[in-house]
């Protein structure tokens, strides 16, 4: 059972790459299309979620793109994936009639995914870019 989507995956792998791939110019979308093997329209949509919740900022023009919108420590795969839309908020959820439902099953897994927030909330670009550092620059590494 997989936690995380492809799409949030891919949320991270973009900040991931932006932080990687900036070096003082926007990083574009086709860039990142080509280096992770997708069609940029799939891209697009995560890129401007990130956008939107102030992790990536957008440049326009003919040499526009992405950069980070924030210091790569102060950026976490807890809010990226937020962002992406892979971690629901609970308050979101309608209230069911069933008692067991909502005074066990609820309670138990809400705090499963407190917990797995918690521990990707200590996931931060910085962390993952030191990692990724060694992969910049071979044949399909980032």
């Amino acid at each position: 059972m997989a936690l995380l989507s492809r799409k949030g995956l891919l949320a991270i792998a973009a900040v991931l790459d932006v932080a990687l791939h900036h070096r003082g110019r926007p990083v574009s979308a086709k860039a990142l299309a080509v280096r992770h093997s997708l069609p940029a329209r799939h891209l697009e949509p995560v890129l401007q979620a990130l956008v939107r919740d102030g992790i990536l900022k957008g440049v326009r023009g003919p040499r526009g793109g992405y950069e980070l919108a924030r210091e790569r420590r102060k950026i976490t795969a807890d809010e990226i994936l937020r962002a992406a839309g892979n971690i629901e908020d609970d308050g979101d959820l309608a209230r069911s009639s069933s008692t067991m439902l909502n005074e066990v099953v609820r309670p138990a897994v809400t705090q499963a995914e407190r917990a797995f927030s918690a521990a990707l909330s200590r996931i931060n670009i910085e962390e993952l870019a030191r990692k990724a550092e060694p992969f910049r620059e071979a044949p399909g590494g980032t």
